[in-house]
């Protein structure tokens, strides 16, 4: 999904030597006032259709998407790679959305594994993304799916020196609302918590709820332009 007047572009850039290129989507709206970088969950690719969805609503709200692919996904794997590679993935996905984007401010993250990757190597490398305005998460995985709630996941969280945004559904079996709640007030004032009523991990919500989940993929765009609009004009 995307407006009549913003195309996609099709990119590639390079992750490491043992796994060489991988392919990425600009999303770059004429209006575009920030980039978001945002990587994806562990088990679809840049292409899922709530990824691109999400990408078309936010560039309806003026913001820019740099969607990429971790090098398994790539290969059409179904395992992630190591934790090395994947940070790897994010700081290189980093720096070539810079690249192409060049003066146009950046937030990072993404959906779950894509968004935890990306504060994993925030917290582990800060000076690695020095334009990097704050992070938004689509559904943080708190805990694992069928593994008793806990907040281990989190720790790092703690080293992220850059504002952040959480968007978490009340249904979320990665992440239970309670715990979630918690670390977000733990975290302090810089960090952001929007509730979405009713949303699964996926952000399907149920047909009682009386919305639809395309209803849902508005709300989060909007709360990731509104959230964005003071970091345009910080300092990174």
């Amino acid at each position: 999904m995307t407006t009549a007047t913003t195309a996609e572009q099709h990119l590639r850039f390079h992750v490491c030597h043992s796994r060489g290129e991988v392919s990425a989507i600009l999303l770059r709206p004429p209006s575009a006032s920030c980039l978001y970088i945002l990587g994806p969950g562990a088990g679809a690719g840049m292409r899922h259709r709530f990824l691109a969805t999400i990408a078309g609503q936010l560039a309806q709200n003026g913001v820019a998407t740099f969607r990429y692919q971790f090098p398994y996904m790539e290969r059409g794997g179904r395992r992630p790679d190591p934790r090395p590679i994947l940070l790897e993935t994010v700081r290189s996905a980093v720096a070539a959305a810079g690249t192409v984007c060049p003066g146009l401010p950046l937030i990072a993250g993404g959906k779950s594994m894509g968004g935890r990757m990306t504060s994993l190597a925030v917290a582990e490398m800060p000076l690695a993304f020095p334009d990097v305005r704050g992070l938004a998460f689509i559904g943080f995985p708190l805990h694992g799916a069928g593994k008793p709630p806990s907040t281990e996941r989190a720790d790092h969280l703690s080293a992220v020196a850059v504002p952040m945004l959480f968007l978490q559904g009340t249904r979320d079996k990665l992440a239970d609302i309670a715990l979630m709640s918690g670390v977000c007030a733990g975290l302090g004032s810089g960090v952001t918590l929007r509730k979405i009523e009713g949303a699964d991990h996926g952000f399907h919500v149920l047909k009682r709820s009386g919305r639809s989940d395309e209803e849902v993929i508005v709300e989060l765009a909007r709360a990731i332009a509104e959230w964005s609009t003071p970091l345009q004009t910080s300092a990174p």
